[in-house]
């Protein structure tokens, strides 16, 4: 037998043994939800009335006049409320007394960053649940190389930044602070205002140095109640935060711009991309195991087609629905399609599929 024979049958006998490549994923369509109005600009928290199909969508617009929008569950704008310049992130919906949970960034306009919360038809006084704490800056953390030699980063950006909200089903309420580093929990939140803030978690896993400039953000409990999922977005992390003892661990890496968070009824994690424009699901050990939604270009109208800067995401049964934030993050001008969006949408998927 020639050499030349043999190696042949080695190499196709080593390829026999590799394990075989998943197919594309497939990332089924992404319909157009909802258009917010003419001026209304840059979507970016949002959360749904479980009860009826309404969504509800924050606008994150510094200086605009920021709103936040009801649409029914076909889309259909049922009422707005204005916020000023005062820029909205997380929202959460609660069941206990069905009103809206806002994280208002006063911080960034000179008014003081704090939790607040309306009623779900958006009408009546806003309330203040309670003044966001100033914890200042984590420590700094520790970074290994592979050559052994190990890197410090330091935090020094304390403003208060709520950024992502969610309960438990006690009715505690979590806000993760993006600048601080922070996990703060309001205890059942709907029967005090103002309430009394208690930091859960105060790490430097929880801040970032990265890009885009935002550490923790979007937020969500596993069904088994003891653990919060914070994705860190300039860090392209999904952290896990031990609900009682505030340990923070590292879940899952490579999310490129990991932002809002949800876990659907098969337990499974979805994480918006923001740098992807995709969602990724992960299992219950951080792997991903279905991927959702692309961009697919900018319409007539200005409204980008799929998914354009995705940032947060809230799930009814088998559809998620999310915020197509498409904001311009750099300099330059000319580099990023976001620069071409004038109208601002949310997007619909469907969940089920074949499995990947």
């Amino acid at each position: 037998m020639s050499l030349l024979f043999r190696g042949a049958l080695l190499s196709l006998a080593c390829f026999a043994l590799l394990p075989l490549q998943a197919a594309a994923w497939d990332r089924g369509p992404v319909e157009l939800f909802a258009t917010l109005p003419d001026g209304v600009r840059l979507p970016e928290g949002i959360t749904a009335n479980p009860a009826n199909g309404d969504v509800f969508v924050g606008t994150f617009d510094g200086g605009a006049d920021n709103k936040l929008l009801r649409f029914d569950r076909q889309g259909r704008l049922q009422a707005s409320r204005s916020f000023g310049p005062t820029p909205l992130l997380g929202l959460a919906f609660n069941p206990a007394d069905g009103k809206i949970y806002i994280a208002a960034v006063g911080d960034f306009v000179g008014t003081g960053s704090r939790i607040e919360r309306v009623a779900a038809n958006l009408s009546g006084p806003s309330e203040v649940v309670a003044q966001i704490p100033a914890v200042g800056a984590p420590a700094p953390r520790s970074v290994s190389n592979p050559d052994g030699t190990t890197d410090t980063i330091t935090f020094q950006n304390a403003a208060r930044v709520p950024n992502g909200l969610a309960f438990d089903g006690a009715g505690n309420l979590y806000a993760s602070d993006s600048f601080q580093g922070a996990i703060f929990r309001v205890a059942n939140a709907a029967s005090c205002a103002p309430c009394t803030v208690t930091t859960l978690a105060h790490d430097p896993l929880l801040a970032t140095a990265g890009f885009p400039p935002f550490g923790a953000n979007g937020i969500a409990v596993n069904d088994a109640d003891n653990a919060l999922f914070v994705a860190n977005t300039g860090d392209d992390r999904v952290l896990k935060v031990n609900k009682s003892s505030g340990a923070v661990s590292v879940f899952a890496e490579s999310i490129n711009g990991a932002d809002g968070v949800a876990f659907d009824s098969q337990g499974r994690l979805w994480v918006a991309a923001n740098q992807a424009d995709e969602l990724v699901a992960l299992d219950a050990q951080g792997k991903v195991v279905a991927k959702r939604g692309d961009f697919e270009g900018i319409r007539r109208d200005g409204s980008p087609r799929g998914l354009l800067f995705p940032a947060s995401l809230v799930i009814l049964g088998d559809e998620i629905f999310v915020t197509n934030l498409a904001l311009p993050l750099n300099a330059t001008t000319g580099d990023e399609p976001e620069e071409q969006v004038t109208r601002y949408t949310v997007s619909r998927i469907r969940i089920s599929g074949p499995r990947n």
